[in-house]
């Protein structure tokens, strides 16, 4: 089979405009170059619809003056700020690219030999990178995808808040009850989480009696903990070494972050449903949930960062996106290690991550090829790292192909027919 290769794709030639955006919060600065060098002043607009139409008549007025027939607007890789331009110029059809910021940093020491950074330098950076073929595709998750991309993000802004709510509470905790974290270890748990805000000190576990607080025990957690661990929490609580001043005041944060967390809970569970929800609504989820391991979550959250697996033509594009994409640094007699860029988009490494944990257990579609790269002295972060390249290949592949993952499939030799009589 030919093996397809990505390629640099010019986007410049010699009817093109390139105009570039240096985002800010408040203001951007925007910049226009002809392709024989021929350019305005940079110019400050508001990120607001007065602002964008000033931008689009200085674009359409040097257009126009230089008879530019096309116009690519390229920008760094940002966070929010640049969303509503996006939005703006896509409906005016106009090419739209970006810029890795890894890139800006380095080639701006060429201007001027100086690494000075001004509102001014930094779009003329970015159109230099567009001039010489390295801007990136941008990808604009559309209609189903972007609400699968916003309810992925609102599900990791929820689980971080989370995370941060319990270590304050485990702070506060270890003030007060401090034998609790021994006993109970993590404090994620229902059983924990119940007892915290119903009995949250040791003199309230004391006045269950042993035998109420094994009821409760066994009840919360569903019959995983029983008469073993109350007696200990019971006779920990009876020699506590837990403060007692400012007690009341502790206990009063303490029982607002356990609300807030069972809050959170919630609403991660409504996040959840709606994006099992929206993930029907994807023509090829099915192929991506054939594969065992992989579940509604993570396959909602990767179309989610990718916006369509079929608008891709090759896997290094979307393996560069991932940052899954290999890289050394070789020199003389110096072989240097292999190691992923980084450079793409960390939650969908992330998500790739979390599922090759899932498809390398025992049972599981690459077990075999996780367990060939162990033996072969590979260390288990890389080994884990290799797999999620691989499931993101699969992946790719099964999108492409329209057909679901058939686990130890192997392509057989077409027979040959015996020659008729």
């Amino acid at each position: 089979m030919k093996k397809i290769q990505a390629k640099t794709e010019r986007i410049v030639n010699g009817r093109t405009l390139i105009v570039t955006v240096d985002l800010g919060k408040t203001t951007n600065v925007g910049y226009c170059r002809c392709p024989d060098g021929t350019d305005n002043k940079p110019f400050n607009f508001f990120n607001d619809g007065h602002g964008f139409n000033k931008f689009w008549s200085c674009v359409s007025e040097m257009m126009r003056i230089h008879n530019m027939e096309d116009v690519v607007v390229g920008f760094e890789s940002t966070g929010p700020y640049g969303e509503p331009l996006v939005h703006y110029l896509q409906k005016r059809g106009v090419r739209l690219v970006q810029v890795n910021p890894m890139h800006t940093k380095r080639l701006k020491e060429l201007h001027g030999n100086s690494p000075n950074k001004t509102d001014e330098k930094d779009p003329k950076v970015i159109a230099d990178i567009i001039e010489l073929g390295h801007a990136l595709s941008l990808v604009i998750p559309e209609g189903v995808a972007a609400e699968l991309r916003r309810l992925t993000q609102a599900r990791e802004r929820g689980i971080a808040r989370r995370t941060a709510l319990l270590n304050q509470l485990h702070d506060l905790v270890f003030i007060l009850f401090p034998e609790f974290l021994q006993i109970m270890g993590s404090m994620k748990g229902k059983s924990a989480q119940y007892l915290l805000t119903y009995h949250t000190i040791p003199q309230e576990i004391i006045g269950l009696g042993l035998e109420t607080l094994t009821l409760v025990l066994r009840r919360i957690s569903r019959g995983t903990l029983g008469a073993e661990r109350a007696s200990a929490l019971y006779e920990a609580a009876q020699g506590s070494v837990g403060i007692k001043e400012g007690e009341d005041s502790i206990v009063f944060e303490m029982r607002n972050i356990l609300a807030i967390v069972e809050a959170s809970d919630r609403f991660t569970e409504d996040v959840e449903t709606k994006m099992s929800h929206y993930l029907g609504q994807i023509p090829y989820s099915r192929s991506i949930l054939s594969l065992k391991g992989v579940g509604k979550i993570t396959a909602a959250g990767l179309i989610g960062e990718v916006g369509d697996f079929r608008k891709f033509k090759t896997i290094s594009e979307i393996t560069k996106l991932a940052g899954l994409d290999i890289f050394e640094i070789s020199y003389g007699k110096h072989k240097g290690k292999r190691r992923i860029s980084k450079r793409g988009r960390p939650l969908m490494r992330k998500l790739l991550f979390f599922a090759a944990v899932n498809v390398v257990r025992k049972g599981g579609i690459l077990h075999e090829q996780y367990q060939q790269c162990l033996q072969r002295g590979m260390v288990k972060m890389k080994a884990l790292t290799a797999m999620a390249r691989k499931l993101l290949r699969i992946i790719y592949a099964l999108v492409r192909d329209h057909s679901d993952y058939v686990h130890g499939y192997t392509k057989t030799q077409k027979l040959s027919l015996p020659e008729a009589a």
